[in-house]
């Protein structure tokens, strides 16, 4: 079976998937990269690759979406699938791109005790702000990275490639979570529009954080890609 490359997004590291790994099958090879080094999408894509196996289906979540599908531009004869989770072609706005700046800038010296509550929040569906599990998890993911890693990934800008979209050649699918606060619906159009072949699937009741929050669900959606 081919392995798969999990990749997670901004300020989280493998225990992304802790939820979803009872519902992958036993069998299924994994390989868990980091986003913990590059200072842009390319310099990322280039530090995982050469972590990968030969040959590999790949995974991205959020920003590690930009980074799967750059993966797939630098050496596509190696992926044999793709699955992009709450992800998106399009370009920072400038406000995010301040935002992130700002908060960059503004790290508090001493102990980084990873991202802030109202961040963590807006990541989940509604009926989870308040997890104070889910909340725990995602902070204490960040709190691991260090504010090292938050600063440098927090000034990574991510450029839009929706016009490269159609180069993309290997079976993808696409995964929306029906309640995200960070990416729209139509930002998942976009991308299995743009991808020739893909498939869109959009997952209930989760927020951004759709393999926390419904990483049963989002198993069975991607288990086509390691078929």
């Amino acid at each position: 079976m081919t392995p798969l490359v999990l990749i997670p997004g901004y300020m989280l590291d493998d225990a992304l998937w802790d939820g979803m790994l009872p519902f992958l099958p036993p069998e299924l090879p994994l390989h868990f990269a980091s986003l913990a080094e590059g200072d842009s999408i390319a310099t990322m894509a280039h530090a995982v690759l050469a972590t990968c196996p030969p040959q590999f289906t790949l995974l991205g979540f959020s920003m590690g979406g930009y980074v799967a599908r750059e993966i797939v531009r630098i050496a596509p004869q190696r992926v044999q699938a793709l699955a992009l989770v709450a992800t998106s072609s399009r370009a920072d706005l400038p406000l995010q791109v301040e935002q992130r700046s700002k908060a960059a800038r503004a790290a508090p010296l001493g102990s980084f005790r990873g991202l802030g509550r109202a961040a963590i929040a807006q990541s989940l569906h509604p009926d989870n702000a308040a997890n104070e599990e889910l909340v725990a998890q995602v902070r204490a993911m960040g709190e691991r990275l260090g504010r090292e890693v938050f600063m440098r990934q927090s000034l990574i800008v991510r450029g839009a490639d929706t016009d490269r979209l159609s180069g993309i050649q290997c079976p993808t699918l696409v995964v929306a979570a029906a309640e995200d606060q960070l990416r729209s619906p139509a930002e998942a159009r976009e991308l299995a529009d743009g991808i020739p072949g893909a498939n869109l699937v959009t997952v209930p009741n989760a927020g951004h954080l759709i393999p926390l929050e419904q990483p049963q669900v989002l198993a069975a959606a991607i288990a086509v890609i390691f078929r």
